[in-house]
């Protein structure tokens, strides 16, 4: 498989969307090319795994219950400022969503194309300069999320 042999590491991947099938999907995808992958349902389990290990690479969808993607990558953002986020939308041009727009680092239009622009995106991130994979360790253990009064 040709995809597979542009990986330059394996890396530890989030994925976050409430709905189960796109999960499933990319984390199949992802775990064939070798990364680790862990999945969350919800923005807030998504942010609390973030506070207990180190992520190279957080792909959100944008429509969720509660929490849409923006503004998980913004509370994201708060606690792990340099984290390598991925938004996945159905909505990038009715809605205008892009990576100024977001906060996001890359920002893909679900599509039938969607599994080979998640690769690349992925394998981008993963070879910039500055990031590093990462390890099995935790990601601050001095950060503590706080939880906004509903």
């Amino acid at each position: 498989m040709a995809a597979a042999s542009s990986r330059t590491t394996s890396a530890h991947i989030l994925i976050v969307d409430d709905n189960s099938m796109g999960l499933i999907a990319r984390r199949t995808v992802l775990e064939e090319l070798g990364h680790r992958v862990h999945t969350c349902s919800s923005p807030d389990e998504a942010l609390e795994q973030c506070d207990k290990q180190r992520f190279d690479v957080v792909v959100t969808d944008y429509k969720m219950p509660k929490m849409d993607g923006i503004e998980f990558i913004r509370e994201l953002r708060k606690q792990h400022p340099a984290m390598s986020v991925i938004l996945i939308s159905g909505f990038t041009d009715a809605l205008g969503l892009n990576e100024a727009s977001t906060g996001a680092d890359i920002v893909l239009q679900k599509s039938s194309n969607e599994v080979g622009h998640l690769i690349r995106a992925v394998n981008r991130l993963l070879k910039r300069p500055d990031k590093k994979p990462a390890k099995s360790q935790p990601a601050n253990p001095s950060s503590k999320r706080t939880k906004a009064a509903p």
